[in-house]
């Protein structure tokens, strides 16, 4: 159940990025941000193997995000620090542990302004 409110949460923020995504090209953001929000998901509901694999995905976006986006260099980097320590928590089996990175990932991508 949780994640089905999770997964409802990050889909009306990737609506919403993804219309800003047309007027300030941060298209990686979007899918970075869709990626962390299904690994956060997927995390909460001890599915460790299924948050690596979103994980990985976001983590690809970020680093192209990171590229794109000089300006928000710094938040990003950040994030991708969380998303790449999730995905080693999840590949160790964590998931709590894994989600609780990525929802710190989630919130330097936010505040990476893109």
């Amino acid at each position: 159940m949780k994640q089905l409110s999770t997964i409802f949460a990050i889909g009306v923020l990737a609506l919403f990025l993804g219309n800003q995504a047309l007027a300030s090209d941060a298209g990686h953001t979007s899918e970075a941000m869709e990626h962390a929000g299904q690994a956060l998901a997927h995390g909460e509901d001890g599915h460790p193997k299924v948050l690596v694999k979103h994980a990985e995905k976001a983590l690809h976006h970020a680093q192209a995000a990171e590229k794109a986006h000089a300006a928000a260099h710094e938040h990003m980097s950040e994030a991708i620090k969380h998303i790449e320590e999730s995905i080693k928590h999840g590949k160790m089996g964590h998931a709590d542990e894994g989600a609780k990175h990525m929802r710190e990932a989630i919130k330097h991508m936010r505040e990476s302004g893109h």
